[in-house]
């Protein structure tokens, strides 16, 4: 564009590229999505898992289904993840379970049933914590989230069969590492020599 021209009007230009709106910065067109819920607080929410609890009185087991998860992130290259969920009847950490891998999927059903050995009047002590994990066949397991389930004996239904569904919520990190010899645990609360997992 020549400025020096004579024919060249800047008040017409001005009004014209008013009218057209064209070489303008929209700057709604850049908004990124907040991460924060309408409210103003954080969603920490990976999904949802739905599962059902059980007491069976005559062998004193928690019964744990875990039927499906649902609006899981994606892990993957693809677009997709291989969860797999851990459960376990804390602070028991030795008697844990595990769900099969779905491979490629936000939306895995499991469909799996596991039984926990615990007299009924213990159950006010214990938490059921499930973790959601990313399968990966050449590194670490991408920990997904996790939902932990206490005060058993509030639930409307329990010990008779009940549905549930819970957010499945956001874990930063499993551990971190305050010097080189110890490792803090944020979800189980105690130290670890460097090295142990």
């Amino acid at each position: 564009m020549n400025l020096s021209n004579p024919d060249f009007n800047p008040a017409q230009f001005q009004r014209q590229d008013s009218l057209s709106g064209l070489g303008r910065i929209k700057p709604e067109l850049y908004k990124q999505r907040s991460i924060d819920a309408e409210d103003g607080r954080r969603t920490d929410s990976c999904g949802r898992l739905h599962f059902i609890l059980k007491f069976d009185f005559d062998l004193d087991q928690l019964i744990v289904k875990i039927h499906k998860a649902q609006d899981l992130p994606a892990k993957d290259f693809s677009g997709t993840s291989d969860p797999y969920v851990k459960i376990y009847l804390l602070p028991d950490r030795k008697n844990k379970h595990q769900t099969k891998v779905h491979r490629k999927t936000l939306n895995p059903v499991f469909d799996e049933v596991f039984l926990f050995p615990v007299a009924y009047a213990e159950l006010s002590n214990r938490k059921l914590h499930f973790s959601v994990y990313d399968f990966d066949r050449f590194s670490r397991h991408d920990l997904i989230g996790q939902v932990v389930v206490d005060n058993f004996l509030d639930l409307a239904d329990f010990p008779r069969e009940t549905k549930l569904c819970r957010d499945i919520q956001y874990v930063t990190s499993v551990r971190t590492t305050f010097c080189s010899k110890f490792c803090y645990h944020h979800s189980y609360n105690y130290l670890t020599t460097k090295g142990h997992s």
